[in-house]
């Protein structure tokens, strides 16, 4: 059963901040890799940021600079933090790690709305 609660979500204009937060459970959180990912409506998901169990990072190129990925592992819990946020960053945010990504299994998302 997947365990995965994205919260923070909302609507701001653009230039903007969000601080999305992910909660998992059912697995060793510090060992595991966590990724955001993001839904645009119409459009495939598509992967934001990755943070792995060293913390070394990883971000898709539309979103360097602006966004941070970080990981608390005592409160199982993996946080995106959205700088200067714009129209194109709207969609539904998922996170998600490589035990339920071989499942194909998501939690809810978290809705993100940037109005120009």
């Amino acid at each position: 059963q997947v365990q995965l609660v994205e919260s923070g979500g909302g609507s701001v204009q653009a230039g903007g901040s969000l601080r999305l937060s992910c909660t998992a459970s059912r697995i060793i959180f510090s060992i595991n890799r966590m990724d955001w990912y993001r839904q645009a409506p119409g459009k495939q998901r598509e992967l934001v940021a990755q943070i792995n169990s060293g913390g070394t990072t990883n971000y898709a190129d539309s979103v360097k600079g602006r966004i941070t990925i970080s990981r608390d592992n005592a409160k199982n819990t993996v946080y995106l933090q959205m700088n200067n946020l714009k129209p194109e960053d709207t969609g539904v945010y998922y996170c998600n790690t490589p035990v339920f990504l071989a499942r194909n299994s998501w939690g809810q998302g978290t809705q993100v709305t940037v109005s120009s």
